[in-house]
């Protein structure tokens, strides 16, 4: 059993948005060695997050429109109290958002490439951009 760890640096444009990483981290797994087990995949922001779904645009304005119908970016939070509650410095809606989807993911890998189903990518989650981000692979394996 061998362990490998590696990131993927990003770089968000966006205030909320959603970045497909798969290709990102497959190339980490490959320069890993390690062909048979799993990578965990962890977000270590507590403004962002990662989740595994489709690759699809309009899914992911759908998502980003939910998130903010759930958890609107500017409210009466005690959190953006500490700024004043200036409207570029409210943050605490991707707290919030990040507690509810969390801030990893483990997937298998097999014969050194991610086991993932027919339509679904690696997505990092932006929340409060835009920024400089990265994500912390820990490969473990054979």
């Amino acid at each position: 059993m061998r362990t490998y760890t590696g990131e993927v640096k990003i770089r968000t444009s966006k205030r909320l948005e959603i970045l497909d990483i798969t290709d990102q981290v497959q190339e980490v797994i490959s320069g890993s060695g390690i062909s048979e087990g799993f990578v965990v995949i962890w977000e270590p922001h507590t403004t962002a997050t990662v989740a595994v779904n489709e690759n699809d645009p309009e899914l992911w304005q759908d998502i980003l429109e939910k998130f903010t119908e759930l958890v609107p970016i500017k409210g009466n939070y005690r959190h953006n109290a500490k700024y004043g509650g200036i409207a570029s410095e409210q943050n605490a809606h991707a707290h919030i958002l990040n507690c509810l989807s969390g801030s990893s993911i483990s997937i298998p890998l097999v014969k050194g490439r991610l086991v993932l189903g027919t339509w679904q990518r690696i997505l990092f989650i932006e929340l409060d951009g835009p920024r400089s981000r990265k994500v912390i692979l820990q490969i473990v394996g054979e």
